[in-house]
């Protein structure tokens, strides 16, 4: 099993930035890639960024490249969001999610409760 944690999530103005973690536990955090998933409301759930278990290839949504940044410190296994120049349709409950491998799949297991990030305009 492994627990997901997020924070960081808040009320911001556009063009704002915010960093989002992720704090694991329960098994090996370096056995697994990370993802990050938004879902804003009355949509579905969609990717956000995903990074591998060293760090080494991040992936990120089209809507988010060149504003998010996702990073990973093994030594705390905690993986991070780091968002940039937001715009209101950022606004979404943001959750964490533990992949099924080291390598990025698209399957994951385990998630976190998600939280909640607002930008207004």
């Amino acid at each position: 099993q492994v627990q997901l944690v997020e924070s960081g999530g808040g009320l911001v103005q556009a063009g704002d930035s915010l960093r989002l973690s992720c704090a694991a536990s329960g098994r090996t955090f370096s056995n697994y890639a990370m993802g990050w998933f938004r879902q804003a409301p009355g949509k579905e759930r969609e990717f956000v960024a995903t990074i591998s278990w060293s760090g080494g290839s991040a992936y990120y949504a089209d809507s988010v490249k060149g504003r998010f940044t996702i990073s990973r410190d093994n030594a705390k296994n905690t993986v991070y969001l780091q968002m940039n120049s937001l715009k209101p349709e950022d606004t979404a409950v943001y959750y964490c999610a533990a992949d099924r491998d080291r390598e990025p799949t698209g399957l994951y297991d385990y998630w976190g409760q998600g939280t909640q990030v607002t930008v207004s305009s």
